[in-house]
């Protein structure tokens, strides 16, 4: 069952016996306690995972020479650096020298 707060219309929660509204702070007090249950969210808790080996690659590898060290495999990805309606931009790394670069389309 919802009740909402006759004054100012929002939603009134349960508080001990009593009906509280979220906004205005108005009481009311609960008549039939069978017809109200209380629900509390966990909240999940973030897990942090560090990884501290420079052999896991996630990024994906393309064979492209670097501009700098001459490297024939870098890593790339996509950025919407323009408007909407024009194409992304790639940008490139060196996976030795971890130059970058970028190459418009």
């Amino acid at each position: 069952m919802v009740i909402f707060c006759e004054k100012c219309k929002n939603l009134m929660l349960p508080k001990g016996n009593v009906l509280v509204c979220t906004t205005c702070g108005q009481e009311k007090p609960i008549e039939n306690e069978s017809e109200y249950k209380i629900k509390r969210k966990e909240k999940k808790r973030d897990r942090l995972l560090l990884l501290e080996e420079e052999d896991v690659h996630t990024m994906p590898r393309i064979k492209s020479e670097c501009p700098k060290c001459g490297n024939m495999e870098a890593e790339w990805w996509l950025v919407q650096t323009r408007k909407a309606d024009e194409s992304e931009t790639r940008f490139f790394r060196c996976t030795k020298c971890k130059y970058t670069w970028r190459e418009y389309q």
